[in-house]
């Protein structure tokens, strides 16, 4: 019995080391074709790009793409304007913004006139765009862009506020705006003022389109921004306070609305301390309309009256009743 039960179980240790060793042989052999056919397919797919090179390389010279400038479409325009195409004119902007920094904040500047070339399409439009609680931004160039740009860059802000639950820097806001500009080479016709107060204190910066950048006590943009500037190096003082900030930015706004075109209407302000944003809407109205916009009534028999016909109004009194009830009051 002895001798049966160590055959029986040299038996299934030989079964065992067999299956073992024949599932390892199936496992190499499974890896081993997976290595195969990746070496395979990096292989082909290298002979397909040598082929494709040595395609372009074979081909003629004429056939070749030009590299640099294409200057196909300038001659093609310049054939158009001999045939008697009129070219189409860019439309020019107009607007005055500017802030100062005094000693407690920054206050900014703007004119409410929009315009589409030579019309007015807005007298009293809002040029000063709400970034964050404690920040503002001023736009001059095209109004779908300033104020779309605008409208991305506080949503961005506000939704950090959410994530970080502290206050939006200005710093934040500025690079957020210049790297987007930047990003599309001046095409978008944003050219910003943006003032702010926040942990650091006051600070006053230009957006360019391009996206460069600059900060500075006081600046000016637009196409007022030379008469703008003109009242700001003429009145401008180190440790203003809040009202000789906000007069100043006043003469400003009206420099560049009677000396600029494209600027004109009302002057609108907005004062940011620490304490908070204050916007003041048509603090100053340079411009008052002389005239009434209603026509005057015409007079009794300017047209003749071809058909009359008179309709009889019920009075109140047929039609209302009007009842009251007197109630006993207990006085036991």
């Amino acid at each position: 019995r002895g001798g049966g039960r160590r055959r029986r179980e040299g038996s299934d240790q030989t079964r065992r080391f067999f299956f073992w060793r024949t599932r390892r042989r199936r496992q190499g052999k499974v890896v081993f074709c997976f290595l195969f056919f990746v070496l395979w397919g990096w292989v082909d797919q290298n002979k397909r790009s040598e082929r494709d090179h040595e395609e372009e390389g074979s081909m003629l010279a004429s056939e070749r793409k030009p590299q640099g400038f294409d200057f196909d479409l300038c001659k093609r325009n310049d054939w158009l304007e001999k045939q008697g195409l009129k070219t189409l004119k860019p439309w020019s902007t107009g607007t005055t913004i500017c802030g100062v920094v005094f000693k407690d904040g920054v206050v900014l500047g703007a004119d409410t006139r929009s315009t589409a070339g030579e019309t007015v399409a807005d007298k009293n439009c809002e040029k000063i765009h709400f970034m964050a609680p404690n920040i503002y931004c001023c736009g001059a160039g095209t109004a779908a862009d300033t104020e779309n740009v605008t409208g991305m860059i506080s949503s961005q802000l506000e939704l950090h506020r959410f994530r970080t639950g502290r206050e939006s820097r200005v710093v934040t806001s500025l690079t957020l705006l210049k790297s987007h500009l930047f990003r599309y080479q001046g095409y978008i016709s944003a050219a910003l003022v943006l003032g702010g107060v926040d942990c650091k204190g006051p600070h006053l910066f230009t957006v360019f389109p391009h996206g460069s950048t600059d900060a500075l006590p006081f600046c000016t943009m637009g196409s007022g921004s030379l008469n703008a500037m003109a009242v700001y190096e003429s009145g401008y003082k180190e440790d203003m306070t809040k009202e000789e900030a906000m007069e100043l930015t006043k003469r400003a706004i009206r420099a560049g609305i009677f000396n600029d075109l494209g600027s004109g209407s009302n002057v609108d302000l907005c004062v940011i301390t620490a304490d908070g944003a204050e916007y003041l809407r048509n603090i100053d109205m340079p411009n008052p309309r002389t005239f009434t916009a209603v026509p005057a009534p015409f007079k009794i028999g300017s047209t003749p009256v071809l058909k009359s016909k008179d309709l009889p109004v019920p009075s109140l009194e047929t039609q209302v009743t009007v009842e009251t009830t007197a109630t006993a009051m207990d006085m036991s």
